[in-house]
Order: structure tokens, then C-alpha cells, then sequence
């Protein structure tokens, strides 16, 4: 990876390829908008950025040397060669490369944890538009005001709310859900900062001490949030999956990567919904 500041922001050339609609639509968050020309504009730790793919560069518009190199050189993963993630896991599981070729430039983000646990929780037997319509409200509701939008809200400011309180963001059951999240890590009874280092068993038994956080939310928020590429989200697509179009793959055999090979083949499934009926 190579950067310069310009007059624009920060010009970023990759070694591998980075697609911002593959990876910002791919499931994995909630709070970036496409733009008609193609751009993203998103708010990440309270910071805005607009953010444009060009030929084999990323621009982040507006962006400081300061501000790349603390938020978004570690939230983009920049440090990572995905060319030669794609290359191990095909490696590992020659079955997998259909999936690995059948899209381009996926990256997993380096999210802020509680947003990504909150986020997840908030995802539970809900689709794409309706999680990013309550995210919003949320941010609106409890987060600050910047210049650009809403900063996400911290633990601490939602474990002030009763969840008759959280009522506004249309939220149903999983009001509760996000109240008991946030006591619980304001309060330090779940502390997310050591799940960047804690045996991942240890980690995933810490989440689901939280009411209404089962293994699919627990190992989202360590994929997303606490950047544990090795987690890997299963719910009955991906079970159907591994059972009918990726027979024999094990989740184990996957190696550091896992959660990495898991995007690809949601992706699959996506291309490929008639093969996974459920």
C-alpha cells in the first residue's frame, strides 16, 4: 500500500483490489450510503469521510494524514494483503474457489466494537433497509451531532435508557436486547476491548452472556467488530450451504481466515439463491 496526501484528501494505491460496493453492501454494516456518482459517505468513530473508488486507487476525500493513519488505514484493514488471504484459503480448500472468483475487492472492516455488537443485535430476523432505518434513528436519537450526521452512541449513553425509551427507534423486541448490551459493557461485566486478544472461545461464551446474543451475533461482532478473521457467522443459509453446495468444507479446516472465505461464500449464496433452498 502506497498513500499521499492531496489536495482532495488521502490517495491510497493498493497492491489488491478493493471494491467499496462489494464490501459495503455485503452485510457487514449499516451506516455508509452510496452516492450517485458512485462514492460512500459514511461516519466511522465520530469521523465523516466520502469515499471514491478511482481505477486502482482509493480517495478519502477530506481526510488528514492524522486521521488515516489513526482511523481509517486500521478501519479499510490497508495492512492486509487480500490477494494473498484469497490465495491461502483457496489453498487450504480448493472447493472454495468458485466463491473466492465470483466477486472482487471484499474487505472486512475494522469496526468499532460495541457499534458492531449493537449493530448485530439490531440485524436479528430483519432485512438490510429496516436494520439501517433503525440504526439511524438510533444515532439521531442518542448519538452527537456533527457537522455531517450522527456520531453512533456510546454504551454508556444507551445504558441510561430505559427500553421504553428506545421505543422511537421501532426497534421491537430487540429493545431489550440492546438495553441489556449496553449495561452490560458500560457496567465492564462484558468488556469488549480484550476480545481483540482473548481465546475466541472465551470471547464468544462473554457475548452470549447478553441477553438476546446468540452464536450468529456473537461471531459477527468478533468478525466485524473485534476483527477476529478468524470467527465465522452461521445461520441456516450458510448450514444449507455448506451442506449442498460446499459439501465436505469444514469450518475448521479454514484456517486464520475464515471469516474471510464466510463472505465470500454469503456472496455465493446470494448469486446463487435457488441452490440453497431452505
Amino acid at each position: 500500500m502506497e498513500y499521499k496526501s492531496t489536495r482532495r484528501g488521502i490517495e491510497i494505491k493498493l497492491d489488491d483490489a478493493f471494491n467499496l460496493k462489494n464490501t459495503f453492501d455485503c452485510g457487514q454494516c449499516f451506516r455508509w450510503t452510496e452516492n450517485d456518482d458512485g462514492s460512500y459517505s459514511g461516519i466511522v468513530r465520530g469521523k465523516y469521510a466520502r469515499v471514491i473508488n478511482s481505477k486502482d486507487r482509493i480517495i478519502i476525500e477530506g481526510c488528514s494524514e492524522e486521521d488515516f493513519l489513526n482511523i481509517w488505514k486500521v478501519y479499510f484493514d490497508f495492512d492486509n494483503d487480500y490477494n494473498g488471504i484469497r490465495k491461502e484459503i483457496s489453498e487450504l480448500c480448493p472447493r472454495l474457489i468458485c466463491a473466492l472468483d465470483s466477486i472482487d475487492g471484499i474487505r472486512i472492516l475494522s469496526q468499532e466494537p460495541w457499534e458492531a455488537l449493537c449493530s448485530f443485535i439490531i440485524s436479528q430476523n430483519n432485512n438490510i433497509p429496516r436494520i439501517k432505518g433503525i440504526v439511524t434513528r438510533l444515532c439521531e436519537g442518542f448519538g452527537e451531532k456533527g457537522e455531517y450526521g450522527y456520531s453512533f452512541p456510546s454504551a454508556d449513553r444507551i445504558a441510561q435508557c430505559s427500553v421504553e425509551e428506545l421505543a422511537p427507534l421501532r426497534a421491537g423486541f430487540r429493545a431489550a436486547y440492546i438495553s441489556d448490551a449496553a449495561k452490560k459493557v458500560s457496567s465492564g461485566e462484558v468488556i469488549l476491548e480484550d476480545m481483540y486478544s482473548a481465546p475466541i472461545d472465551q470471547c464468544r461464551t462473554q457475548l452470549m452472556k447478553i441477553k438476546g446474543v446468540g452464536p450468529k451475533v456473537a461471531e459477527c461482532t468478533l468478525l466485524y467488530g473485534l476483527h477476529r478473521l478468524d470467527a465465522f457467522p452461521i445461520d441456516v443459509w450458510m448450514k444449507k450451504a455448506l451442506s449442498t453446495l460446499f459439501s465436505g468444507v469444514s469450518v475448521d479446516g479454514l484456517g486464520r481466515y475464515a471469516g474471510v472465505a464466510q463472505q465470500y461464500i454469503f456472496h455465493f449464496i446470494r448469486l446463487n439463491p435457488e441452490n440453497v433452498e431452505i
